[in-house]
């Protein structure tokens, strides 16, 4: 053997190269051999339970849209399906990556065993998330709304889009879409649940009697609720609750139709718009809060005569005009 000094460079390196090759080929026979198989098992086993969750999850959708007895229903299993598919996938993604990152050389052990001093600091920074999370949970455990339900939340209104344990997305009707964390939520209102209640507060004139007016309105509205295009999303006849408020020369009558959750809006309009032609067409005035009502009609005053006409618009004689009665340049009475 030759001393290390008298090795020439060129060997020193082709040794080291020739050592480090044969390293390189003997892990990348390791890898292919051993660890290659197992990650692609444990890959293939991830996509496979991925997508078995996301066919169960569609044919549970598809079967509750087939025996579902009403909207409120479906939306409910579409909300709790959206839910268990994304926290199934985030599960198995967990645990593939559990099995994946040993194999790649990743030492989990000192990881694991810091986990729980790791998970109080988390803990502790993450307090929001954990409490969104439960409040998801217990939202949709109650039942409180569900994915298409028209809500008021965090003092936001709009249509529930998507919902998850974390999070609540609403669209407003212009199109503004808010995300709402779960933990924000403290009151909910949902406006769609088993039956809508839509008010209209019809204005009339102080000089309509209000017996003709109630029987007009209950005429018009049970035409409505009669005409086939519309009969089938009420639940209950058109209400008329009476006078309720007097304004100047404005007189309110309420009108309440009763329909099928979020459908009260192509009824409320058409009644609106036979109620605007019904009092058009009986000489019925809209009120004015702002108007005072006189019950004397202009035929009932007495007729004005020629000279008291004349008289009226004649200007006063400056002559017969009362004396001043205090010195306008003194102020002392004269």
């Amino acid at each position: 053997m030759k001393p290390f000094l008298l090795i020439a460079p060129h060997e020193l390196f082709r040794g080291f190269f020739d050592t480090l090759s044969r390293e390189y080929v003997q892990d990348l026979q390791d890898f292919l051999h051993d660890k290659l198989p197992r990650l692609i098992a444990v890959a293939v086993a991830a996509w496979l339970l991925s997508r078995l969750l996301n066919v169960i999850s569609a044919r549970v959708i598809r079967t509750a849209e087939r025996h579902s007895t009403g909207a409120g229903h479906l939306a409910q299993v579409k909300t709790l399906t959206a839910v268990v598919r994304a926290t199934g996938i985030g599960v198995i993604a967990v645990i593939a990556a559990l099995y994946i990152l040993p194999l790649l050389g990743f030492n989990l052990g000192p990881l694991l065993t810091s986990a729980g001093v790791a998970g109080v600091a988390i803990g502790l920074a993450a307090q929001t998330i954990v409490k969104d999370c439960l409040n998801g949970f217990l939202i949709l455990v109650e039942d409180q709304y569900n994915v298409g339900d028209v809500v008021r939340l965090a003092g936001l209104s709009g249509t529930v889009e998507t919902m998850s344990l974390r999070k609540t997305m609403v669209r407003d009707s212009d199109g503004t879409l808010y995300v709402i964390p779960n933990s924000q939520i403290t009151t909910v209102a949902n406006l769609t649940r088993d039956f809508s209640v839509a008010t209209i507060n019809v204005s009339v004139d102080f000089s309509a009697k209000p017996d003709e007016v109630m029987s007009l309105l209950k005429e018009v509205a049970m035409g409505v609720r009669s005409d086939p295009a519309y009969s089938a999303v009420y639940l209950a006849d058109p209400t008329l609750l009476g006078v309720d408020s007097i304004k100047g020369s404005q007189v309110i009558y309420p009108v309440q139709l009763r329909t099928k959750a979020n459908q009260q809006w192509a009824a409320m309009r058409e009644t609106q718009r036979r109620i605007r032609i019904a009092l058009d067409a009986h000489g019925m005035l809209p009120g004015d809060p702002l108007r005072v009502y006189n019950p004397l009609s202009p035929s009932a005053q007495p007729p004005v005569t020629g000279a008291e006409t004349a008289a009226a618009v004649k200007p006063p004689d400056p002559t017969t005009a009362k004396p001043n009665e205090i010195n306008p340049f003194t102020g002392e009475g004269m």
